[in-house]
């Protein structure tokens, strides 16, 4: 049996784990995190239906050796997803050492848990800060790479650090995604896919829409439609369906604030929400946007939506491509719409690059749902962004280079 086989059968007794854990899996999500049942008991189906999928990496990694070990530092918007990440650079070959955030702890020490009789010492946890994880990890002389997921901002003043390291590290950040929809686009399907992607974990993910963008024609409709399917979910009771929770963190929530606050003082209309109490942050929907607000600049990570006009297909492109954030795109429509997907597409996997990137997107869909496009997503389809999304810096040659667009971390964490 060769080691690949041996590791699938790992993955397969993992798999059983966390199908025989489902419910403490999705109680520890909902305590630690604060995310509702709905969201946490699908990322947990969703994952057992990704680890199936492990197999196919074998073509991917083919006649490609471990890089070695490798520090995964994780974010807080999820709980059994990020077993997508920490398998996918085991499944290569190497030693993991992960750091999750601390507002997932306890999932941290649960997962731990799960892990130890199956993975052994090959994957190991940390519980320290995460800046002190990180600076170990770059002066660690036996780590050869690093991932992370978080703040452009903060991971950005790390590039001489990483270049006199001479470590890969791998980031992937923020997003400030447009949702484009076309006069003659599938109504009833854009927003569903608007209303589930936007309010699942109360907008608190990386790829949640945040830049509605709406071909003139339809605006009224859309927004009066998107409006009355809000407030089904900003109302709803039950436990097993989408609901808005609060939003875990508290910088995020005083940066929504000024988001809603800047929107007003530049005249967008708040057309529903508005209100944050504490934590509990009402979902908002802001028309009349322009790209002048904070909102249509910045990562929202809440259940705020900038919602904006558009006359025409270059209309819509010189908006889409106005942020430095580049990371998913989702257009609905008919030939236009299409046109416009095919102008923002990036390369279909990550490449030199002299400087970052800005006006490609990593991924871009068409007349799809994310659960669609997503499928396979981290396993056998590269994501990834272009911009202040998300980048690789490596040392090749003795020369320091910068990649930018979709990867795949079984891939990157090889030679």
């Amino acid at each position: 049996m060769s080691d690949f086989e041996s590791n699938i059968k790992k993955i397969w007794r993992f798999t059983d784990s966390l199908l025989d854990s489902r419910n403490e899996y999705i109680n520890t999500a909902m305590n630690d995190l604060g995310f509702c049942k709905y969201d946490c008991a699908r990322e947990v189906d969703h994952n057992i239906s990704q680890l199936r999928l492990f197999p196919r990496i074998k073509k991917i990694i083919e006649g490609k050796k471990p890089i070695g070990n490798v520090a995964v530092m994780l974010p807080y918007d999820g709980s059994a997803w990020l077993n997508v990440v920490i398998l996918s650079v085991w499944i290569a070959g190497n030693k993991v050492h992960v750091k999750f955030s601390s507002k997932g702890s306890e999932i941290s020490h649960l997962t731990e848990r799960l892990y130890k009789p199956i993975f052994g010492d090959e994957i190991r946890f940390s519980y320290e800060p995460g800046k002190k994880f990180l600076q170990n990890a770059l002066n660690d002389n036996h780590t050869n790479a690093i991932i992370v997921f978080g703040s452009d901002q903060n991971i950005l003043s790390y590039r001489e650090s990483v270049m006199k390291s001479g470590k890969k590290l791998v980031f992937e950040g923020p997003g400030n995604d447009p949702f484009v929809v076309f006069d003659d686009a599938p109504l009833d399907d854009a927003i569903d896919d608007l209303i589930q992607a936007k309010y699942g974990y109360s907008g608190q993910t990386c790829t949640a829409p945040e830049r509605i963008l709406v071909q003139k024609g339809i605006y009224n409709t859309f927004v009066n439609e998107f409006i009355g399917q809000t407030e089904e979910v900003d109302n709803e009771t039950d436990p097993g369906k989408l609901k808005i929770v609060p939003v875990a963190s508290d910088f995020v929530v005083e940066k929504l604030k000024k988001i809603i606050k800047d929107a007003r003082e530049k005249n967008g209309k708040i057309v529903y929400g508005g209100r944050i109490e504490g934590n509990m942050v009402q979902p908002t929907i802001i028309t009349d946007a322009d790209p002048s607000m904070l909102g249509m600049k910045d990562e929202i990570f809440g259940p705020v939506s900038m919602i904006m006009p558009f006359s025409d297909e270059q209309d819509a492109y010189k908006i889409a491509i106005d942020n430095r954030y580049c990371l998913r795109a989702s257009i609905w429509g008919g030939r236009n719409a299409w046109k416009l997907s095919e102008h923002l597409k990036g390369e279909r996997y990550a490449h030199e690059v002299d400087d970052f990137v800005f006006g490609k997107f990593g991924t871009t869909s068409y007349n799809k749902p994310r659960r669609e496009s997503w499928r396979g997503a981290l396993v056998t389809r590269p994501i990834g962004g272009y911009g202040f999304s998300g980048w690789i810096w490596e040392t090749k040659a003795g020369k320091f280079v910068t990649k930018q667009g979709p990867k795949l971390l079984s891939l990157e964490t090889t030679v």
